[in-house]
């Protein structure tokens, strides 16, 4: 690059060229002038010149028009975005608002009940208000596929163009006759009966004599089944969980249920080779809480495993219609026969398939006591007449069995325990003292808490359940003065000392082990000391003592001896308690509550008046 001194020479002169000399230049002056010109230039531009920096460029002529154009530019662009936002919105609030236009203007549309279709002209015939008429369907609805009774949306040129559902409300009916697959005849009324259509959706599923189902009365269309409560509650599509080896103490009569009930449907065979038929029914009758109603459970859970082994499958089945008899009366004429022929017929159509089937009376002589010994009402002169006839009616029991479950054997009408009915009569009697130590064995075992002292002095956990077992059972049994129960006085002048071993019953024992628990835990809380001991069984023997002792004082002589079984030969005449936990006459509350001695914390180390002791085979040690 040549230097400004070195550019001094003038050039030729050039006509038109810029940067001509002047004429009016001096010799010498050009290359001055020019060189500080380029330089100017070159400082501008920002170009680094024999090392000077660079300075700010020069504003030059339409330099901030271009700046301001290109700001205006950003600016109407972001606002061109925002109103095509804006836009946008608007656009979409008056689709919406075209959209809620047309619905509020739209006419309104009707519904028709389907009854049949026509394919050659696409058309259906339907009730419109009660009305039959052929209707136009829309292309777009699949006629095909509706059923009858099925609800059909018409515009307003009453055209089927939606299909609907079927409707949920209507009037409870009972079925009398099938008349087809199409038809049944219904009662409406006592005195009025109608043949009604049946929709679609039923045909497949069948409806018998005796069902309740929601009809249209209007279109006379039978619209859905209605499961009544009242007989369907009592039906377990699943066998109960009930198993012989779960019942402790009744092995006599477990043996002679499985001979009556079981073998006949085991060996059905041999029972028509020798002209025998099986039972219609057992009775099973005794004091309460005394395993009663946990045969009948068993009966069928055995059942079923014999039906599911006969069959060659791995899957048991049966039914076990659970009736209670208070659940069964009606205020209402009539309703609580109805109910028990609804019973039998649901259990004959179930049996009809070879499964068996327990019909199980609870409480069996609220609902079957004799005829004429009502006070209030006269129920039973036609409950009683109606389970005879079921029993001895023309349609055939077979695969059912009846089982009837009572305390009160006494009050059951005689016509219903006589041969030919219920033919097996078990008297379900308390439990001796080697059944309460069976029954005691499926309630306290092995696997609950233990104290571990008890643990280690018995020698194991097992030994350890077991002396809990018999401290219950030797409290329970003990014939000595401490538990006498009650005197009964009998019309003849006799009298009878019972003792709590005269009232065990399984119930009663699961009620010790019950209340046994709970001291446990609440000794827990109390002193950090875990699991059970002799000290919590006995004073649990105590208190189930004194509940029941409460309830002998509560009930008339002649419904505790009714219950009890006593006073069969001599009427009883009075019961007086005996338990040691009442107060003598004349202590007053200032012995305790209600004029009894206060049970002993369970931290005693002795319980009434003797040590608490551990049962450990030859030798006995006083434990806390």
């Amino acid at each position: 690059m040549r230097s400004c001194a070195s550019a001094g020479r003038p050039a030729g002169p050039r006509t038109g060229q810029a940067g001509a000399a002047s004429p009016t230049a001096r010799p010498g002056e050009w290359g001055s002038f020019h060189c500080a010109r380029s330089h100017s230039r070159r400082v501008a531009q920002g170009s680094r010149i024999d090392g000077f920096e660079r300075e700010e460029p020069m504003s030059e002529p339409g330099h901030s028009e271009l700046v301001a154009l290109r700001r205006q530019i950003v600016s109407l662009e972001e606002k061109n975005g925002r109103l095509s936002a804006s836009l946008a919105t608007a656009r979409d609030r008056i689709k919406e608002l075209n959209d809620q236009l047309e619905t509020l203007s739209r006419p309104p549309a009707s519904f028709a009940v389907f009854l049949a279709a026509h394919r050659g002209d696409h058309s259906i015939d339907a009730l419109v208000g009660g009305r039959k008429m052929n209707l136009a369907a829309s292309r777009t609805l699949r006629i095909e596929d509706l059923e009858l009774g099925q609800e059909v949306r018409l515009n307003e040129q009453l055209v089927a163009v939606e299909a609907g559902g079927f409707d949920l409300v209507g009037t409870i009916v009972a079925v009398e006759m099938v008349v087809d697959d199409r038809r049944v005849l219904v009662r409406v009324h006592p005195d009025e009966s109608r043949i009604m259509r049946v929709a679609g959706r039923l045909r497949a599923r069948g409806l018998r004599v005796g069902d309740a189902v929601l009809a249209d009365m209007r279109d006379g269309i039978v619209l859905d089944v209605v499961e009544r409560p009242d007989v369907e509650h009592l039906l377990l599509e699943e066998i109960p969980d009930v198993s012989y080896a779960d019942i402790g103490g009744l092995g006599e009569q477990i043996s002679q249920i499985k001979d009556t009930v079981e073998l006949p449907f085991e060996q059905p065979g041999l029972y028509r080779e020798h002209g025998l038929k099986p039972p219609k029914g057992v009775l099973l009758y005794g004091p309460p809480g005394c395993g009663k109603t946990l045969i009948a459970k068993a009966v069928a859970t055995s059942l079923a495993a014999n039906s599911a082994a006969r069959g060659g499958g791995a899957k048991s089945h049966s039914y076990f219609l659970n009736v209670k008899g208070p659940q069964l009366l009606d205020k209402y004429v009539g309703e609580t026969e109805r109910q028990v022929r609804d019973i039998f017929s649901r259990a004959r159509d179930r049996a009809a398939a070879g499964i068996p089937v327990v019909i199980f009376f609870d409480e069996m002589e609220a609902l079957f006591r004799t005829r004429g010994s009502g006070i209030s009402s006269d129920v039973e002169t036609t409950v009683v007449p109606q389970l005879l006839a079921e029993i001895d009616g023309v349609e055939s029991l077979t695969n059912v069995i009846v089982i009837g479950a009572s305390n009160r054997e006494d009050m059951i009408d005689p016509a219903i325990l006589r041969p030919g009915r219920l033919d097996v009569k078990i008297r379900i009697e308390r439990p001796t003292r080697e059944g309460s130590l069976d029954i005691l064995s499926k309630y306290l075992t092995a696997e609950l808490p233990l104290r571990e002292d008890v643990v280690e002095r018995c020698g194991g956990r097992r030994e350890a359940a077991a002396m809990l077992r018999e401290t219950i059972v030797e409290e329970l049994f003990a014939r000595v003065p401490r538990n006498e129960y009650v005197e009964v006085a009998y019309a003849s002048g006799a009298r009878e000392r019972l003792y709590v071993s005269d009232i065990v019953s399984g119930a009663l024992l699961a009620g010790i082990v019950d209340r046994a628990k709970k001291l446990a835990i609440k000794d827990f809380l109390a002193t950090r000391r875990r699991g059970l001991a002799p000290v919590h069984v006995v004073e649990a023997v105590r208190e189930e003592s004194l509940a029941n002792e409460d309830v002998a004082t509560a009930t008339s002589p002649e419904e505790w001896a009714r219950v009890n079984a006593r006073g069969r030969a001599d009427r009883v005449v009075d019961v007086r308690p005996l338990f040691a936990g009442t107060a003598p006459p004349g202590r007053g509350e200032a012995d305790g509550a209600g004029g009894r001695v206060p049970p002993p914390s369970v931290d005693a180390p002795s319980i009434g008046d003797r040590p608490v002791r551990e049962w450990s085979g030859a030798s006995t040690t006083e434990l806390m």
